[in-house]
Formats: C-alpha cells, sequence, structure tokens
C-alpha cells in the first residue's frame, strides 16, 4: 500500500464539493485497503494509545458549530486485528488501549470523503510524541503494515495557524513561503531538513506555532522511507488561508 498524509480541514470540509471531489478520486485511484491506520493531530497522547476496536464511535472535539456539525455518522468497522499487529509490531515499547476513543475529526472527516460508505476497518493510534525524529523512527516501525494491505494515514495540515486564516481565502506570503519551501524540500528528499523544520524553514513556527498538525507528516515520512523517490502532492492549494498540501509515497 502506499502511505499518505493529508490535510483534514475542519468539519466544513464536507460542504466543500471540490476538496471532497478531490479526497474521493484519490482514493479510488489508490489500491483498496484492507484497514485504515489513522493518526492524526488531534489526538497526542503518551504512550502510544490505540482507539476503539469493538464499536468505532466519532469524537465531536470542536465547538460552536452549527447543529448540523454534530449529526455526522461514520460507523466504520472496527480492526481488532490491526491493534494486535500494531502491539506486535512495537513490542518493544509500552502501548496502551482506549476502549471508548472514537475518530475525531481529524480522522472520521476526511474518511467519509474518501470511503463514504463507511466500509473498511478504521484503528486510530495517538501521536505518541511531537519529536519530529520520534515520529519519524515510529512510521518506520509501523512501514511492515504497508505490505498487509494497511493504509497508514497522517492527517494534518501542511500550515497551520489560526491567526492566519482568511475568510476570503487571502494568502498570507508567509504561508506560501512555507509551502513552496515544503514542496521542495519534498521534491529533494531532504528529510532532515522536514524533520527539522523550525529552523530550516522560513518562519517555520509562524506556519505552526504548535508542530501537532505538521506532526502525522513525520509519521508518513517514516513509514514511507523507501519510497520518498515517488513522493507527489496529490492535493495542494489553499483553504482559508492555509495550505491543504496532501502527498503520497509509494
Amino acid at each position: 500500500m502506499p502511505v499518505i498524509f493529508l490535510a483534514h480541514g475542519s468539519p466544513v470540509l464536507l460542504d466543500d464539493g471540490g476538496w471532497v471531489n478531490e479526497l474521493a478520486a484519490w482514493a479510488a485511484a489508490l489500491p483498496r485497503p484492507k484497514a485504515v491506520l489513522m493518526l492524526s493531530a488531534h489526538w497526542v497522547d503518551q504512550p502510544i494509545t490505540l482507539g476503539a476496536t469493538t464499536a468505532v464511535p466519532l469524537v465531536y472535539d470542536f465547538y460552536g458549530f452549527p447543529a448540523k456539525y454534530y449529526d455526522t455518522k461514520y460507523p466504520a468497522p472496527p480492526a481488532p486485528a490491526l491493534a494486535a499487529r500494531v502491539r506486535d509490531l512495537l513490542r518493544a515499547e509500552p502501548v496502551a488501549q482506549d476502549p471508548e476513543r472514537g475518530l475525531d475529526h481529524g480522522a472520521y472527516v476526511p474518511l467519509v470523503a474518501m470511503y463514504p460508505h463507511a466500509d473498511v476497518p478504521v484503528l486510530q493510534a495517538s501521536l505518541p510524541s511531537l519529536d519530529p525524529r520520534k515520529l519519524h523512527a515510529l512510521g518506520a516501525s509501523l512501514a511492515p503494515l504497508r505490505d498487509e494491505g494497511v493504509l497508514i494515514v497522517g492527517s494534518g495540515f501542511f500550515t497551520h495557524n489560526l491567526r492566519a486564516l482568511s475568510q476570503g481565502g487571502a494568502v498570507s506570503s508567509v504561508m506560501a513561503e512555507f509551502d513552496d519551501w515544503g514542496k521542495r524540500a519534498l521534491a529533494a528528499q531532504d528529510i532532515d531538513a522536514l524533520l527539522d523544520f523550525e529552523n530550516k524553514a522560513p518562519a517555520g513556527r509562524f506556519a505552526h506555532p504548535r508542530t501537532e498538525h505538521f506532526a502525522p507528516l513525520f509519521v508518513t515520512l517514516g513509514a514511507g522511507e523507501t519510497d520518498l523517490y515517488s513522493q507527489r502532492t496529490v492535493i495542494e492549494g489553499f483553504w482559508g488561508g492555509l495550505a491543504k498540501r496532501s502527498i503520497q509515497l509509494g
């Protein structure tokens, strides 16, 4: 299976027909996954923690939105065998379980667009750290899942500073410069620069005041390290002034 990093947007992504169609077309072009392992910017918990494996509820982890966004349903099948396999791959380190923890909006919103019939088993795992190199190593540890038909998804946002949000869609020069820097670093396979984005990128801390929305990219890069040569951008452009660059390896 390929491995991907996607920009998940807010719950209103599902009102953006163009973006939904881009995600749906991407899923249609991918091999059909046996299961999805989702790592979202909205669940950071140490040690790595596995979510629900019997029934998979949704976590409406947002506030102040119109009522309809709290009515979204996504009854994805659970993936207990995948949870057991993740434990096996990470047996040298502690792995926790939160049987009540469902899919947050960073997980289910893109899945609604990509697999709208909710017929692919899904397991969400927490990001156990925001340290780029630790997350890269985690991705490398999870890479064998790709040969077992599992789609590993890092779900975040290529730039994420809510102060730069623009209702009219205006893009600040900083967001554009960071996106261009990231595009060039990916094309050059400069993983060291991406992992050290705070120091290497133009205004890295303005593009990402906190690391959590860039962090899933590091897992994706670790899991796809053998396919860096094939890295490509599948979705690009901006939403509300933020870069929604989404990539695939393999």
